[in-house]
């Protein structure tokens, strides 16, 4: 089991929340105040850790079983996101879907930081 913290598609009501597989959700949180927080051409969101400019993140926490990381969520993760580890505003250490480096100059990157959640920022969409 893994702690896992999701803040897009994979939360409860998302479209991605079937991947995984009834793990049991642990608590609502937020990411310590260190990533900067992307849309990815409004089809997902990710986040990069950042020196300074960095807010938090809105997400969920999973009690994930390794064997539904590796069948259901890893397979699934678009090229733009690799697995990675964040830290939560308590400081507690959670495996995350975080943007790859290389990626970080896209043109299809809008900054959503300031809103920190992804459902908010759909909702800015309608």
């Amino acid at each position: 089991m893994a702690l896992m913290f999701l803040n897009g598609g994979g939360m409860r009501g998302g479209p991605l929340h079937i991947q995984l597989q009834g793990a049991p959700l642990l608590c609502v949180a937020k990411s310590a105040p260190k990533y900067r927080y992307f849309s990815v051409g409004d089809r997902f969101p990710a986040m990069y850790e950042v020196e300074s400019g960095g807010g938090s993140v809105v997400g969920e926490v999973y009690d994930l079983p390794l064997r539904v990381l590796r069948d259901h969520l890893i397979p699934s993760e678009p090229p733009e996101l690799e697995i990675g580890i964040i830290e939560l505003e308590d400081g507690a250490a959670c495996l995350a879907t975080v943007l790859r480096k290389s990626f970080v100059d896209a043109p299809d990157l809008i900054d959503i930081t300031a809103l920190g959640d992804w459902r908010a920022h759909l909702a800015t969409l309608t």
